[in-house]
């Protein structure tokens, strides 16, 4: 089973997001980046799927300028076999490359590369969109399950994976063909951490770099501004006035 894994670059969780000078885009310089975390759970997937023997190569891509080779390098070290940098100096978001032409994107890759599977995150955590899977798969005409939590292979029948999703009424089991279009929810496992050998080796896989086909902004961004500060809270010296405060000032009551 080949396996293509898209991921994205994006501002790591733990850092405080800042709107820029310009009031046009977050602040990135300087700024620690890493792999999207949803795309991390679907490669730790591949990567675990191949060292059972259910995978024989894993392709990692994904969209972005030079500086995404080192989110790529990460990927390899993880676990994938090679990586493909489709080059764009244009933000992977609203006013940029937007989702439908980053699914776009990767269905010209999957048309290459012809997987079994392609497993994603569900969403990113900059736009939390949560878009492309689900056009990917419908540009493909591939079965899809979204925000999965659980994987496994069939080893019978014509269903090939049978898997676990989350709803809002619980969890949905669903048997599917390949090929197929995968979303991982955090649930699905835990990504592994990198060790320096492995950051070594790869080094050494083949990273290739394409150049992204022309795209077509339909939504335009005009301003981007942090939210207002909280307001201080206040103490109350008893029930009575904090009544009256909830009433008549806030109208809470």
């Amino acid at each position: 089973m080949k396996i293509l894994v898209p991921i994205k670059r994006v501002i790591d969780h733990t850092v405080k997001v800042r709107v820029n000078s310009d009031n046009n885009a977050i602040e990135t310089d300087n700024v620690k980046m890493t792999i999207n975390p949803f795309d991390a759970h679907a490669l730790e997937e591949a990567v675990h799927l191949k060292e059972i023997g259910k995978a024989s190569e894993i392709i990692t891509v994904t969209i972005g300028t030079e500086k995404a080779q080192e989110q790529l390098r990460t990927a390899l070290a993880m676990g994938a076999d090679r990586a493909i940098l489709v080059k764009s100096n244009l933000p992977i978001d609203i006013g940029g490359v937007q989702s439908l032409d980053v699914a776009k994107t990767f269905y010209r890759i999957a048309h290459s590369e012809k997987p079994d599977l392609i497993l994603m995150g569900k969403q990113s955590i900059d736009s939390d969109a949560g878009q492309t899977p689900q056009m990917l798969a419908a540009l493909l005409g591939w079965p899809q399950s979204t925000y999965t939590s659980s994987l496994t292979i069939l080893e019978e029948g014509d269903e090939q994976l049978e898997v676990a999703r989350e709803v809002d009424g619980g969890v949905e089991t669903l048997r599917l063909k390949t090929p197929a279009v995968i979303s991982a929810d955090l649930r699905l496992n835990k990504p592994r951490y990198v060790k320096l050998p492995d950051i070594m080796k790869a080094k050494k896989k083949p990273l290739e770099v394409i150049d992204l086909q022309q795209t077509t902004a339909n939504i335009k961004l005009l301003k981007i501004t942090e939210p207002p500060a909280r307001a201080p809270g206040i103490k109350v010296p008893d029930v009575d006035t904090l009544i009256d405060k909830l009433k008549n000032e806030a109208k809470a009551i």
